[in-house]
Formats: C-alpha cells, structure tokens, sequence
C-alpha cells in the first residue's frame, strides 16, 4: 500500500517543505487545490499564479514526489504528467538516470 501525503511529509527534511510556509495557498481552503473529478481548478490557478512566491518550489515538489492529485505550482494533475513524460523522455535520451 502506498504511503499517504502525511507520511511521506513526516520523511521530508525541513529545507525540502520549509518554502511551504510562504504559500499563498496555506490560508486558502485546501478543498480549492482538490476538486472533486470534473470540478473547477480556476480558483486554485487563481491563487497559484496571482503572485504565489514559491509556485515554482511547489510545482518541483509535485514533480519530484509523483503527486498524482490536487493543483500543485499553478498545475493540474494532466498538466503535470505533460512535464514528467517530457523530463522522463530527456533523462532517457542523456542517458541520465533520475528525474
């Protein structure tokens, strides 16, 4: 069975969230960044993009840690699957071995 969100946070070292506490997403309800399947993702774009200063830490978290839900870094979850599949591709086509 896969870890939850929590877990996998309790294994992080501080310097790896630390920039979650500049988020303009922490005093936003978190049901905004986790819509129901076929919900709007507008207001958490809203929030992300309108001058979030960490959106970038945030969307590399996402990347890093596989989040396969939610609004992270201003992008959905396709989105983000767009750039994983286009990091993966690169990696392979270097010859590197991590993403």
């Amino acid at each position: 069975m896969s870890e939850t969100f929590a877990e996998r946070i309790g294994t992080l070292s501080v310097d790896e969230v630390e920039w979650q506490e500049e988020a303009v997403c922490a005093q936003t309800d978190p049901e905004v960044f986790f819509p129901e399947k076929g919900g709007s993702v507008r207001e958490a774009k809203k929030v992300c993009l309108g001058g979030c200063a960490v959106k970038e830490q945030c969307l590399n978290f996402a990347l890093t840690n596989d989040e396969k839900f939610g609004v992270w870094g201003g992008l959905t979850e396709r989105e983000r699957r767009k750039i994983y599949k286009q990091r993966k591709a690169l990696h392979e086509a270097t010859g590197l071995q991590s993403l």
